[in-house]
């Protein structure tokens, strides 16, 4: 019988395999796994690892990236954290340290293959994913990925062949403006078609 979503989330939220098991160096911290996640959950953010200011709060995207991201969707913090509708999975849940120049480290290798599959298979009212950075991406476009993060951007409508649906992003970290600003299209002519997305998912939810 396949393991109960509360059962799985308290299993994850327990989790120390980065430090018990872990695939390269340990975890230089104590580990707090953040996510939301319900089965009733219609939009799947996909994110890459928490930051120092999520690590701190124990709760997704409170920091100047989360602001951004809700700009980009037209999405108020109500709505946004509500689990019934939004689901929030990076690729690694817990704050994976940073480097000597201050930038965070990728998501750790164990957590996603111990623990994605098994949680997003009981997301089955999820109708929209996004992927925000190149790890989400390469796990749910696959083979649809292009060589790199721009090109897979620019051929988002190759997602939509998907079920569910899946739309490529940066990262709205403050680290890719100058990407944002190389890239003026994302702004112009992509975020339009997401606010579109998000605004035909939740009708009465009032994004705004």
């Amino acid at each position: 019988m396949p393991e109960k979503l509360e059962r799985l989330s308290a299993r994850i939220r327990a989790c120390r395999i980065c430090i018990e098991t872990p695939k390269a160096r340990p975890l230089p911290h104590e580990p707090r796994p953040v996510f939301q996640a319900t089965s009733t959950a219609k939009l799947l953010i996909a994110g890459q690892a928490p930051g120092t200011r999520v690590h701190s709060s124990g709760r997704p995207f409170t920091d100047p990236s989360g602001v951004r991201l809700r700009q980009w969707l037209g999405m108020d913090e109500t709505l946004f954290y509500d689990e019934r509708h939004v689901a929030i999975v990076p690729m690694g849940f817990c704050f994976p340290g940073q480097n000597d120049k201050g930038a965070d480290l990728p998501p750790r290798p164990e957590c996603a293959p111990a623990w994605r599959a098994r949680l997003l298979s009981h997301l089955k009212a999820v109708e929209l994913i996004l992927c925000l950075g190149r790890p989400a991406q390469l796990w749910h476009l696959g083979e649809l990925a292009a060589g790199d993060l721009t090109t897979t951007v620019r051929n988002w409508r190759q997602g939509h062949v998907l079920r569910p649906r899946v739309l490529p992003l940066p990262h709205p970290s403050w680290r890719n403006n100058a990407w944002l600003k190389k890239n003026p299209w994302f702004a112009e002519e992509f975020l339009p078609v997401l606010r579109q997305e998000i605004a035909a998912l939740f009708p009465a939810q009032g994004s705004s």
